[in-house]
């Protein structure tokens, strides 16, 4: 009798409108295109609001997945037009849940949201995907201002968490990939090789970052410089984009780097390019807890990284060595330990394996959605 009654009742879809700065190929960005193909729920309803019209990299897997993305027109969350079109938006689309993933343009839709009258005033949730010493202090004092408002607050990591002012409830809920899809890009690792002219007695040390100072390229380009200069089989590989390119890419040429450290740009197919690492790395300044970093676990890659953020939790069972960030002397002692510790195999195949307990972690990973 209840199943009968029950199925005669109207659902009710839940619309959630996820607010982000851009939506360029960064990690917080992918996480959004992770949820949207892996969200399967009748009940719901997801879109994505973005400011900046220029980073618009990731609208088309959106859309693909079922997502619409609206763009609120403003390279800026100083310039405050978006406001009013962020608040129609709300108000057209009847949404009932904003997810914010951006500090600043957050702070800002907390005070449009509280001119909504209250019947219609959407839940809101914010997480926070960096640690808060990474954000300037006006972000940091309007975040503090406004933050309080949010229904629900979810750090990325317990680094990030930490980081947070401890008077916040927050959630730490530890985001997810899709293992399988990932680790299936393991069979391209032989023509990535080739297209890129990488031979098979080359020990590839790879990173997937943009280039940003938290992702701290000079000091990996000087510990590169170090590394090639004592083993010219080692060669490095880069996949990002960012405003410090120009910068990147002239530190590169001034160490006569060459073809020992490849700087492809932004790659739609970033996973497939990791297949042909050998060694994973980043030496940044801050992280939340990288994309890049549990992609890397699920294709067997050790890593070489900085301890910040939830880095060195995530990487305690696995094939790798944690350093404290900004020394490139570390860097690239590192990354001499980690090759001469693994002997380039007479034959071409993949030169490390993860530990097992690093492949259950990023299993862990893959039913985590923010």
């Amino acid at each position: 009798m209840l199943d009968g009654l029950t199925s005669t009742l109207p659902t009710v879809t839940i619309r959630v409108l996820h607010l982000i700065k851009g939506l360029g190929p960064g990690g917080a960005e992918q996480l959004l295109v992770n949820q949207a193909r892996a969200t399967d729920a009748d009940d719901l309803e997801f879109s994505v609001a973005y400011l900046v019209s220029w980073k618009n990299h990731l609208v088309e897997p959106l859309n693909q997945a079922g997502w619409q993305a609206h763009c609120l027109q403003s390279d800026r969350p100083w310039d405050l037009r978006w406001l009013l079109r962020f608040r129609r938006l709300v108000n057209r689309e009847q949404i009932d849940v904003v997810h914010g993933h951006s500090p600043l343009v957050a702070a800002f839709a907390r005070l449009v949201l509280r001119t909504v009258p209250r019947k219609r005033r959407p839940r809101s949730i914010y997480t926070e995907h960096n640690e808060w010493g990474r954000h300037n202090k006006w972000t940091r004092r309007l975040n503090r201002w406004t933050i309080k408002s949010e229904d629900h607050l979810i750090a990325v990591s317990d680094a990030v968490k930490q980081s947070m002012p401890a008077e916040l409830s927050v959630e730490v809920l530890i985001h997810g990939i899709d293992v399988g899809a990932v680790a299936a890009q393991k069979v391209h690792r032989d023509s990535v090789r080739q297209e890129l002219g990488i031979t098979d007695d080359e020990v590839v040390i790879g990173i997937v970052a943009n280039f940003r100072k938290e992702k701290a390229y000079d000091l990996l380009l000087d510990a590169a410089a170090q590394v090639v200069a004592q083993n010219p089989k080692v060669r490095f590989l880069s996949v990002g984009q960012g405003p410090l390119e120009v910068e990147i890419r002239a530190q590169h040429e001034r160490l006569g780097l060459g073809d020992r450290f490849l700087i492809l740009g932004y790659r739609e197919d970033a996973t497939r390019i990791m297949s042909a690492f050998d060694i994973f790395t980043l030496s940044s300044y801050h992280e939340g807890l990288p994309v890049a970093l549990m992609e890397a676990l699920a294709l067997d890659l050790p890593v070489v990284a900085t301890d910040v953020g939830g880095i060195a939790t995530a990487l305690a069972d696995a094939t790798a060595i944690v350093i404290a960030p900004g020394d490139s002397a570390a860097l690239a002692s590192s990354y001499v330990a980690m090759v001469e510790k693994h002997p380039i195999p007479p034959e071409p195949q993949p030169r490390f394996e993860a530990s097992e307990s690093a492949r259950r972690l990023a299993e862990l990973y893959a039913g985590a959605h923010p």
